[in-house]
């Protein structure tokens, strides 16, 4: 995904981004936070009386001083005593801001943070199938850092400075003539419009530098999360050449932002050196000809640097501040993104019930152009086992992603229990439903978490049980770490068959009233296959059971099953009755018994001796 549109409307964007910000600053019914804002605008506001206090102070001891030497001490003690305590508080002010807001700074990130991960596990998985990781998880880090830059610049740089350049202009007119306040108006207007518009113009190179780092970020993840892939085909110098390519546009790009940033602080000098330059002149005039005192013109001057210090870091805070924007707008933007598959207003928890299953002739596409179920119909009697096989293609996972409700039916309807999935609480579907996926990836954590991931506030003992029941409590405890052991990223350290008994003891310890079995047994061995298959046998006694099926020999006790082609059932039966009928699937049977036996020869031959 790209950082933002280019072609957007900057100012409209920029506002409309502060805009969908502010609540979470302002949140409603959050009495401490607001009280917060409030404490920490009033201290803003104190502090920067104090800062413009200072200068007027010091005019006072230099005029005092500069009158000669017949001057009362306790005077200037008295001036310079106060002149240290505004200093103090100018400091303390300051503090108490940052005080007072932190807690609003970090509960706004926060409550964004949360909502966007929230909505993110909400999208469909239609979004994640097709968004990468790596540039969406960059998205959002960088969405984040951006509300926290914002809230610090935003508010304690700029909306300070521009205080205190109002303060600053009063108190020149005031004491002097419109004129110096006049001249440091548009210094600092010419300042800050020059700023903006060169910074407008360098934000091209920032684009673009974000772009590719958001893409050599994208390339290093997914190279890494594949590195056996890139081992298999000894492709490391190709993935190295593809990042190094993302890599030397970042580069290229890099460099044209700093030579641009050359030329705007060149710009920026030039401009201050003006103001200073006029109203130096102006105040030295004026001591001249005895309108102004030395106090004065030293006053005029601690402004001029007091004001315009602040302002050397504006074109760093003004671009940091739109690329902030700019992350910011791309995070909210996944916030406004739509939910394909959402719950009703009115929907309902799914009623308890035995746990029946219908599709209903369900039509379903991925893409309109591509039918993939062509009016599919079947119903799971409470407690019957359901096998469906068919070949690659065929359709069988998406029956259960619909049933999870991944997404939602074209045409038909799933019903669990006599209830269309559609018109009750996705959660509630869910909880009704246990899967063993064909492909099993863990989380980079402990065994122990992995399973106890099917039902998080399981005792110890339980996650034991569902261990046992998997066939995978002895290999844990021949472990070093046993239950602690971790299991790497995805789950790269346990083989195939190893992370699918985990799924299964994970789905065990859910306790569903539905299970779903997507080739679980698919990465196993035929003797650790006969285990489990007894072990999911005796778990999903009595449970609706769904099953999807590439090893014919696991369903033969199914009371049902469906022979899947071209998004149709062909065939119905039980296992018996379709090797009687001689259709596809005896077809398919035949298959996968000529290959076992192939198999099973082979490996009789390679155990035979031949004499030298």
């Amino acid at each position: 995904m790209t950082p933002a549109s280019e072609s957007r409307p900057a100012a409209n964007g920029d506002w409309n981004t502060i805009r969908t910000l502010a609540p979470y600053l302002w949140p409603v019914g959050q009495t401490t936070i607001r009280a917060r804002v409030v404490a920490a605008v009033i201290c803003l506001v104190l502090a920067k009386v104090a800062t413009v206090y200072v200068p007027i102070l010091y005019k006072e001891a230099v005029d005092l001083i500069s009158g000669g030497t017949d001057f009362a001490l306790t005077a200037l003690i008295s001036i310079i005593i106060g002149y240290g305590l505004v200093r103090v508080a100018q400091q303390a002010f300051g503090e108490f801001r940052e005080f007072f807001f932190a807690r609003v700074g970090q509960r706004a990130i926060r409550t964004v943070a949360l909502k966007t991960f929230r909505h993110l596990h909400a999208l469909s998985l239609r979004f994640h199938l097709d968004r990468q990781t790596g540039g969406l998880s960059r998205a959002i880090e960088r969405g984040v850092k951006g509300i926290e830059f914002l809230l610090n610049f935003m508010l304690f740089s700029i909306l300070p400075t521009l205080i205190e350049i109002a303060m600053v202009c009063g108190i020149l007119w005031y004491f002097f003539d419109v004129w110096y306040a006049l001249v440091t108006f548009v210094t600092v207007a010419g300042y800050i419009v020059f700023t903006m518009v060169v910074t407008e113009w360098r934000l091209k190179f920032r684009r673009r530098m974000n772009e590719q780092d958001q893409t050599a970020n994208t390339r290093a993840i997914d190279s890494l999360l594949n590195f056996e892939t890139v081992k298999y085909f000894g492709n490391e110098r190709h993935e190295a050449d593809r990042y190094d390519g993302s890599l030397r546009r970042y580069e290229d790009a890099a460099v044209a932002s700093r030579s641009s940033l050359s030329l705007l602080n060149v710009g920026q000098g030039f401009i201050i050196a003006g103001g200073l330059i006029v109203l130096m002149s102006m105040a030295g005039y004026g001591v001249k000809s005895g309108v102004m005192s030395v106090g004065d013109f030293v006053m005029v001057n601690t402004y001029l640097i007091q004001l315009f210090l602040p302002l050397n870091f504006l074109g760093f805070v003004y671009r940091e501040m739109k690329q902030s924007l700019a992350d910011m707008e791309a995070m909210f933007r996944l916030l406004g993104i739509e939910r394909e598959v959402a719950d009703r207003p009115d929907a309902e928890a799914l009623p308890q019930g035995p746990g029946r299953v219908s599709f209903e002739n369900v039509r379903f596409a991925y893409r309109e152009d591509r039918p993939i179920l062509r009016g599919i119909s079947f119903t799971v009697e409470p407690g019957q086992t359901v096998a469906i096989v068919g070949p690659s293609g065929a359709g069988k996972s998406t029956i259960s992603r619909l049933l999870f409700r991944f997404y939602d039916v074209g045409d038909g309807a799933v019903r669990i229990d006599e209830s269309d999935i559609r018109e009750v609480t996705q959660q509630s579907v869910r909880a009704a439903l246990g899967i063993v996926p064909q492909d099993t990836v863990l989380f980079n954590d402990t065994i122990y978490y992995n399973i106890a991931y099917g039902r998080p506030e399981a005792t110890p003992s339980e996650v034991e049980a569902a261990a046992r029941h998997a066939s995978i409590h002895d290999f844990i405890m021949g472990l070093p770490d046993g239950y602690q052991t971790s299991v790497g990223e995805r789950g790269l350290k346990l083989s195939g068959g190893e992370k699918q008994r985990v799924a299964i003891a994970r789905t065990i310890l859910k306790n569903p009233r539905i299970y779903v079995f997507d080739e679980a047994t698919s990465a196993l061995d035929s003797h650790t296959e006969q285990a489990i298959q007894e072990s999911l046998r005796e778990v999903s006694r009595g449970r609706t059971t769904l099953v999807i099926a590439h090893r014919l020999s696991t369903i033969v006790d199914a009371d049902q099953i469906l022979v899947l082609e071209a998004g149709r059932i062909v065939e119905r039966g039980r296992h018996a009755d379709l090797l009687t009928r001689g259709g596809r699937y005896a077809a398919m049977w035949r298959r996968q018994q000529e290959t076992r036996d192939e198999e099973a020869s082979g490996s009789a031959s390679d155990g035979v001796l031949v004499p030298g």
